[in-house]
């Protein structure tokens, strides 16, 4: 459990942060356009985790996590994670790096930006060891926090995924992480629900759908789709599906048409410009 001096150094540390020295963003930084709807899946595959994403101008990515040996490493599976693959290496110093640069964003045209973090093996020793970085001062003004039933933004709002400990993080007084709902669970999604401790509502696009882009998309799952964003977007909260068709097409452009249009927040991919260049295009 985080302490006290913990949280007051985070809070002290936010404050401090804003006027640190900063290396300018570069050219290229500002004038990249944020896309709100874009996200990342499974960022760390990409050459180069985070920038990749960011120079395409997504608000969303995500890294699963494992805890070895006392550090968070970043990979797919267990056999493919390397000591050098820490989640403060690929994600929080660059994104600190890149706040401070920016003046206190992600993006100089400021925009809310999701690290989603997919929590591998358990689920408590897993969530205790991401606090401890979390509230490590020189991260710490990075991420929202929830404080006393309040949620202040900030650049960052880290949202846990996966192995979620909910009873741990219902119990929190204090947060800087949040929880990652699913559709099928009626505690998680639309009215009665908190966006303060659950912002997002994920789930598994096969498994709530047949339609997978190609021909028509029938009328009941339509009507399905547009009854789960509204019930979200009600509540406060933001929807994203996993285990969309992803190889470019016309089939996926239809399916990413039907998601936009409906309002889902996040359109998840792994073709980074393929999805860039379809928002951009809109």
């Amino acid at each position: 459990m985080i302490n006290p001096r913990r949280i007051l150094a985070a809070l002290l540390a936010a404050v401090a942060a804003t006027s640190l020295a900063t290396v300018p963003a570069s050219a290229h930084e500002r004038g990249v356009r944020p896309l709100p709807q874009a996200h990342s899946h499974n960022d760390y595959e990409h050459t180069r985790p985070l920038q990749d994403a960011l120079d395409q101008g997504f608000t969303s990515v995500e890294a699963d996590i494992y805890l070895v040996d006392g550090q968070l490493l970043v990979a797919h599976d267990l056999a493919d994670t390397r000591p050098d693959r820490t989640l403060e290496s690929l994600y929080l110093e660059p994104l600190r790096k890149r706040v401070l640069a920016n003046h206190g964003g992600v993006y100089r045209q400021r925009a809310e930006f999701q690290l989603l973090i997919d929590v591998k093996g358990d689920a408590n020793s897993t969530y205790a060891a991401l606090e401890k970085r979390l509230y490590n001062p020189r991260y710490s003004f990075l991420f929202s926090l929830y404080a006393f039933g309040h949620v202040q933004k900030r650049a960052v709002t880290a949202v846990i995924s996966g192995g979620r400990p909910k009873d741990v993080m219902l119990g929190q007084k204090f947060r800087l992480a949040f929880y990652d709902g699913r559709v099928a669970d009626e505690n998680d999604l639309g009215i009665g629900s908190d966006p303060r401790v659950t912002p997002l509502v994920s789930d598994s696009w096969t498994e709530l759908f047949t339609w997978t882009g190609a021909g028509e998309f029938p009328a009941a799952e339509r009507a399905k789709l547009r009854e789960i964003v509204k019930r979200a977007h009600a509540a406060g909260q933001r929807v994203r599906f996993w285990a969309t068709p992803d190889a470019p097409g016309p089939a996926r452009e239809a399916l990413w048409k039907v998601l936009a249009a409906a309002g889902v927040d996040h359109l998840n991919t792994d073709d980074l410009s393929g999805l860039a260049n379809f928002l951009r295009a809109r």
